[in-house]
């Protein structure tokens, strides 16, 4: 089963069982992932956005909601963090397992070595690689220092 059907029966499941923030979490990934369907069609892809790109779109979503709850921290807002938190821990239902820091650590050898990178300048062909096999997976903003690491 795809994700953009897991959502939709998600959807379904929480207006049944009445959860209000589970619905409108849901709604709210729903809404994001058409938005971007429609940018994309507008540019010729009539098929709309693809698995991987529903991952990043809700890997922002978690990001988002991240930052919001840390602000909604520091200005004693604990009502609103939480909500926030309580939104993050639906859509994380639906994103695929994050990697260890073991497992990082491998794939990002893995793919210096698949790209052929031995300079800096070579950051953005192994951060595209990364991009493009473990989308949802893992915290690029971590692994961008992690790559200039290796490949310094």
């Amino acid at each position: 089963m795809g994700l953009r059907n897991k959502i939709t029966d998600g959807i379904k499941n929480a207006m049944r069982e009445k959860d209000t923030v589970r619905l409108s979490t849901l709604r709210l990934i729903n809404a994001a992932v058409k938005d971007q369907d429609i940018a994309v069609r507008a540019k010729g892809n009539a098929d709309g956005v693809g698995e991987d790109e529903v991952l990043a779109i809700m890997a922002k979503m978690v990001k988002q909601r991240q930052e919001s709850a840390r602000v909604y921290e520091e200005g004693g807002r604990l009502e609103l963090a939480a909500q926030e938190q309580a939104e993050i821990a639906v859509i994380e239902e639906y994103l695929p397992r994050q990697l260890s820091e073991a497992e990082v650590a491998k794939a990002v050898d893995a793919a210096i070595a698949e790209t052929g990178a031995d300079s800096i300048r070579d950051m953005g062909r192994v951060m595209g690689a990364l991009k493009g096999k473990y989308a949802g997976r893992m915290d690029f903003g971590a692994v961008g220092p992690l790559v200039k690491d290796r490949l310094n």
